[in-house]
């Protein structure tokens, strides 16, 4: 099926190289404001991928991600995110990536063709129709991510996708498909802007909106983060100060003692 390959319409900027850096910064801020109004059409979409994740989730199912080249890296740093942010254990949310771990630093840019790869790579994490699996592609036609949903589909588990061509196949395909349209970019064909800008802002939503359903977060607080450096340290501190109103040795007396936001909240609220 034909379908409008935004992401590889030509720029509606032209002769970059005759311009100078301050009109390039422009024009390329110009752009960004597009895929942040792009994202704002999609978040009826999005709610309804959100019920999906968090009804398996709170059923004790996983989020996975699976793309290729950017869209893999940037589902991998969000999944990344997660247990320190949220305290999560690092199998709740998994983020795959053709061709592994080693195309996070280089570019390896084949990976994406082999259909049957992602299947290979979700099996070995024990994929179940208990999880959601969402496919990241600007293009919508990466052949690893494709097939992986359609893999996915065929075996009774939850798929979802982003992509930034509606009616490709990769939208065709998930059962919640995300199509944010954020035109041509700034660097024709260059999907790690504008596209990679609208993608990254939709992962943010689904991880936090997630965790927030699911608990791990009190007020606006992030009360099951990790303590793992002095600068969290000292957050967790002021979220205590705040939360309990206490002062800043008493909350360090309670940080040192139950090693956790909300351990030290739940015990000095029991106590």
């Amino acid at each position: 099926m034909d379908f409008i390959r935004y992401t590889e319409q030509d720029s509606n900027h032209n002769d970059l190289e005759k311009k100078s850096i301050g009109a390039l910064l422009a024009a390329m801020h110009e752009e960004d404001q597009n895929a942040v109004a792009a994202v704002g059409k999609v978040l009826k979409p999005l709610e309804s991928l959100l019920n999906a994740i968090v009804d398996k989730m709170k059923q004790g199912g996983r989020l996975f991600y699976i793309g290729a080249g950017t869209s893999g890296r940037l589902g991998v740093l969000d999944a990344s995110e997660c247990p320190p942010t949220f305290g999560t254990d690092p199998s709740q949310v998994v983020g795959l990536i053709a061709g592994g771990d080693k195309a996070l630093r280089s570019s390896i840019e084949d990976a994406e063709d082999d259909p049957n790869q992602a299947w290979k790579d979700l099996q070995e994490h024990h994929v179940s129709s208990q999880d959601v699996v969402i496919g990241i592609a600007a293009s919508g036609t990466t052949p690893y991510v494709v097939a992986g949903i359609h893999d996915c589909n065929s075996n009774q588990i939850t798929t979802g996708c982003i992509t930034c061509n509606p009616d490709s196949p990769l939208a065709l395909a998930a059962q919640f498909p995300i199509e944010v349209n954020v035109g041509p970019e700034f660097l024709t064909g260059s999907s790690r802007l504008k596209a990679g800008t609208a993608q990254k802002l939709i992962l943010n939503m689904i991880s936090t909106i997630s965790m927030i359903q699911l608990g791990h977060v009190k007020g606006n607080k992030m009360v099951d983060m990790q303590l793992a450096n002095t600068k969290l340290k000292d957050r967790g501190k002021r979220i205590l100060m705040d939360t309990l109103q206490v002062d800043e040795a008493q909350a360090a007396e309670l940080l040192q003692k139950h090693k956790s936001i909300r351990n030290a909240i739940n015990a000095f609220s029991n106590g």
